[in-house]
């Protein structure tokens, strides 16, 4: 489970409980958090009750009725609706996900829905990514080159592209950088577990020719070692992959260069 932070000088009120289906056999509760900073208003959480017999089993299948059906103002991410894009990221029940994959059928009673916590909230369901995207830039995502390209393509064995499973899989969705304590307080400093996964990543590509350069720019008290292994991080990732086990290669990378 995930702590939720409300956004600071803020507290939460009860707000708007919408009717009940007519037909309520088959029926679940929502309590969304609802928080416009352009309103001067404070949070809110609002109840909305989604008729099962009518709706797809994926959280996101009902939070797109509700905007729909319910309430048109309900605001919030989603593209690919197949756990690609990491879009729909927020927490679910206390746990950051996606609510494209995550399935009605693993929360009991009443679902309840936040956004990313300790994130600054753009609005209801979108966090402010934009320090998060900033620290996946700062890592250099891509590969760095200094001698000349091949003229056709720059060859990988079988075994160095093997290096990079569980790595490049990770969609940017930040449930597993928003679920760690460390970032919570130090993620103007710490890069947190997404932006260190890729860091490794692509420190460990055979065709790359920077990793001298990619070790040095990480050897800060705080971009890499704010990690305590605290384990949030692999534990809520939506993917399954263990930004955790990167960030620790990458410590026993700048040991081992010593």
């Amino acid at each position: 489970m995930v702590e939720f932070a409300l956004p600071k000088n803020s507290r939460m009120t009860v707000g708007k409980t919408w009717p009940k289906p007519s037909d309520t056999s088959n029926m679940r509760t929502f309590v969304i958090y609802r928080f416009d900073p352009d309103s001067g208003e404070t949070p809110r959480r609002d109840t909305y009750f989604v008729d099962m017999n009518t709706c797809g089993p994926m959280i996101l299948d009902a939070l797109i009725k509700i905007k729909n059906e319910i309430d048109p103002t309900l605001t919030f991410r989603r593209s690919c609706r197949e756990g690609i894009c990491g879009s729909c990221a927020m927490n679910i029940d206390g746990i950051n996900t996606l609510a494209c994959i995550y399935g009605m059928d693993e929360v009991k009673g009443t679902i309840k829905i936040y956004p990313l916590p300790h994130m600054p909230v753009v609005k209801d369901l979108i966090p402010d990514l934009t320090n998060f995207y900033a620290q996946h830039a700062s890592i250099m995502p891509w590969l760095e080159t200094k001698t000349e390209r091949p003229a056709k393509e720059w060859k990988q064995s079988i075994e160095d592209r093997e290096k990079l499973d569980g790595l490049y899989e990770c969609v940017m969705c930040a449930s597993c950088s928003t679920a760690c304590p460390s970032y919570w307080w130090n993620g103007d400093e710490y890069l947190g577990p997404a932006a260190l996964l890729h860091a490794y990543r692509w420190t460990i590509d055979s065709r790359d020719q920077a990793r001298t350069e990619r070790l040095d720019d990480l050897e800060d008290s705080f971009k890499l070692y704010r990690c305590h292994t605290i384990m949030n991080c692999t534990k809520t990732c939506p993917k399954g992959l263990n930004p955790a086990k990167a960030i620790a290669s990458l410590k026993q990378m700048l040991v081992e260069r010593v």
